[in-house]
């Protein structure tokens, strides 16, 4: 059995190197014929199938399309990149999205086309909780003296002027004193060029204004990275204390969030594909420097996998301990009787755990039980999966615990052992071995399940690889390489547990 695994293991890689390998070399097609654009202008919108960021402005102009009598369909993105990558793919028509990360895709992906005709106007800001007003008064009179002396329109330069002035204005963080605290910021640094990755660094135009604002406050900043939706609510509960990631001022953001002065205009255009353009393609082996050796960008995934790896041991472990405490009350309520209570808390705490999304659990614990204290990520995420964990964990052991026939309590009762004897001593070493196969597949299945660790802005294997993709607009191999490592972390812990349990056999 063993063998055939990893026969089976050997055959899925070389069929995912051999995947990689001719999707990456040869050229791209076309015939002679010149292909019209799917979209040529806002007019053909009706009826299409347009691609936006989930929660961006485009999200919103996008909204008035959909369900009109033309069947307009909007797919919504966690990213803008994911929208880039279906409309290469030709599974949406046009993307509608901001000027600025539109010419960056524009210029990595040399088949999409942005249309002349600008789809809106609009002025980015800054927000800020309602309940701190003081920090949007510190944060405007901070960008009025950046705005008069210039600092402004140099870090503009930087990143949105001419070919001649890009890269030639940086902005230099100030050696002063911070007397004033932190500045927690929440971005999304899938935006270049207001907040992208960079040697390992989160930077880009909304990054720089935001440390010459924290320069003029005395105060140090602090980039949290995560999804674009999240950080209004980041900013609401406390997470952050302000969010800058290219987010216009909208009459729905007002019901929830206040926002700063305008420190840039910008505009909303469409993204379409010219399906007359030849791609010559890279080979497996330039994608693979790009993706991986280029800026050392491996090591996003190498720090995702420590993260992934503290966070399912520690949620684990406290899975196994309150899933252990949870069935041996069940198991006794269910033989003996009484404990009503603990029974009845028990069994809403699986009803709902068992019955509510991880991600829905994780949202909940980090930006509203969490809302008003400081707690590390990691630990939160630690917390809501050993939580979610110890409800499955919980109905595991006490089947296993149920499956032993009662002779064997009522032995260890009759020789003198208390209950909690016989529990350790009799009933639990044979409820293990029957157990053992179940926990070890709940144990695959919390691996896999915090790659939605990124929903709070935790850098797992799974961001590790969103910001790689985020870079290099590339998709095949850095999802390539999240799933070899997930694929390669269940071969080894399922190899473990085969080989435990042919030792608890032998030992019968």
């Amino acid at each position: 059995m063993q063998k055939n695994s990893h026969k089976t293991t050997a055959l899925i890689l070389c069929l995912i190197f051999l995947l990689a390998i001719t999707t990456g070399c040869g050229k791209k097609t076309v015939s002679d014929e010149v292909k019209p654009l799917r979209v040529n202008n806002a007019d053909e919108l009706e009826g299409s199938v347009i691609g936006v960021q989930l929660g961006t402005t485009g999200d919103i102009y996008a909204s008035d399309y959909e369900g009109d009598s033309s069947g307009t369909r909007i797919e919504r993105y966690n990213k803008g990149n994911d929208a880039i990558q279906a409309l290469k793919q030709d599974k949406i028509d046009a993307v509608i999205i901001d000027e600025e990360p539109a010419l960056a895709f524009a210029a990595a992906n040399p088949e999409l086309v942005i249309l002349e005709e600008d789809f809106a106007n609009e002025d980015y800001a800054i927000c800020v909780s309602k309940s701190n007003p003081t920090l949007t008064a510190s944060i405007n009179r901070a960008l009025d003296r950046l705005s008069a002396d210039g600092t402004l329109i140099s870090i503009k330069k930087n990143y949105t002027g001419t070919d001649e002035e890009k890269g030639n204005f940086p902005y230099t963080k100030k050696d002063i004193d911070r007397p004033n605290g932190t500045l927690i910021v929440a971005t999304n640094a899938t935006f270049p060029p207001y907040e992208y990755y960079a040697n390992g660094e989160i930077t880009g135009l909304d990054i720089d204004i935001m440390q010459a604002i924290c320069d003029e406050l005395g105060m140090e900043l602090v980039i949290e990275d995560m999804e674009f939706d999240s950080i209004i609510s980041a900013v609401s509960s406390g997470k952050a204390d302000a969010g800058a990631a290219g987010m216009t001022v909208t009459e729905d953001r007002l019901k929830n969030i206040d926002f700063t002065n305008s420190y840039t205009k910008a505009k909303q255009v469409i993204v379409v594909k010219d399906p007359n353009v030849v791609i010559e393609k890279r080979s497996f082996v330039d994608k693979f420097k790009q993706n991986f050796v280029e800026d050392n960008r491996w090591i996003y995934l190498v720090k995702g996998l420590g993260n992934t790896l503290i966070i399912t041991i520690c949620a684990a472990i406290i899975g196994i301990i309150l899933g252990f405490i949870v069935a041996i009350i069940r198991s006794w309520h269910d033989k003996h009787g009484g404990l009503f209570i603990a029974n009845f808390i028990c069994r809403l705490y699986l009803t709902i755990i068992r019955g509510t999304p991880a991600m829905v659990q994780l949202l909940i614990i980090y930006y509203v039980i969490f809302a008003q204290v400081s707690v590390n990520k990691i630990v939160a995420a630690i917390i809501a999966f050993g939580i979610n964990s110890g409800a499955y964990v919980a109905e595991i052991v006490r089947s296993g615990i149920m499956s032993i026939d009662a002779g064997q309590e009522e032995a260890g009762r009759s020789l003198g052992l208390s209950f909690s004897q016989t529990m350790v001593h009799i009933i639990m070493p044979q409820a293990f071995k029957n157990i053992l196969p179940a926990l070890a597949n709940e144990f695959i299945v919390l691996i896999k399940e915090t790659s939605i660790s990124g929903y709070i802005g935790l850098a797992d294997l799974t961001k590790g690889g969103d910001i790689i993709r985020s870079i290099t607009y590339e998709p095949l191999l850095p999802l390539l390489a999240i799933a070899c490592i997930y694929l390669f972390l269940v071969v080894i812990l399922t190899a473990g547990v085969n080989r435990l349990e042919r030792r608890l056999r032998n030992g019968k």
